[in-house]
């Protein structure tokens, strides 16, 4: 598993006796993931800085200023981070004042940028501030992760990113259940392999679109169980 220096202090808790493997200390492996991390943030910036301001001109002309976005999330360790994206939504309301579903808040242009996730480009720069990697679990909003329990510290045993083993593995069509399964998979298997993989997956899922993957869902269930179990005996 890959851990940042100083973010997170590992040391022997109930979390880590339930937790059906072990929590290495800081190693090369981090140093490595973050070089490379800043390498490649650093040329998709450079690289994307077309599709971005086609991305702004796309916003600015469905749903006018402002172009962008912020909300506070979770990071690694549960510290709170600021999370930016392109605004692909109004803030359109029912008559009794809360927000409509998703699908009435967007236009088809900014559900298009959605689907190839140009909303999240602006993230490339928390990448290389080392607030978020490129591949790691969704970050989430803290009460939400907090909400989750011990589950939810484990989750943030890893830097959050952009993208991440449940986005590739069914993302919207997966419960709330399957995606902590499949978050908690990758935070025991990581590894730049994996991370490898999943970019590649990302990028057939902008193409191809969503699917679940019945086999890997399957394998991160029965991973949870074993969390559970182990968290019933501690």
């Amino acid at each position: 598993m890959l851990h940042a220096p100083g973010d997170i202090e590992v040391k022997p808790s109930r979390e880590q006796a339930v937790f059906p493997f072990a929590l290495p200390a800081p190693s090369g492996s981090y140093r490595l993931k973050r070089i490379a991390e800043c390498a490649l943030g650093g040329l998709l910036v450079v690289l994307c800085l077309p599709l971005m301001a086609v991305t702004a001109m796309v916003v600015w002309a469905s749903l006018g200023l402002p172009l962008l976005f912020t909300q506070t999330r979770a990071g690694a360790g549960m510290r709170a981070v600021t999370v930016t994206k392109f605004r692909t939504m109004t803030n359109a309301r029912g008559p009794d004042g809360t927000l409509l579903p998703d699908d009435m808040r967007q236009t088809a242009a900014t559900s298009l940028l959605r689907r190839l996730r140009c909303d999240e480009l602006p993230q490339l720069l928390a990448v290389l501030a080392g607030d978020m990697s490129i591949v790691g679990p969704r970050p989430l909003p803290l009460a939400t992760v907090a909400s989750f329990g011990d589950l939810g510290r484990l989750r943030s045993l890893v830097t959050p990113g952009m993208t991440g083993w449940a986005q590739v593995n069914g993302n919207t069509l997966l419960s709330d259940e399957e995606k902590i399964a499949l978050d908690l998979w990758y935070v025991a298997h990581a590894s730049l392999w994996l991370d490898g993989r999943i970019l590649l997956l990302t990028l057939k899922t902008i193409v191809l679109g969503e699917r679940v993957d019945e086999m890997h869902l399957k394998v991160a269930k029965d991973f949870l169980r074993v969390i559970r179990a182990g968290r019933s005996h501690g």
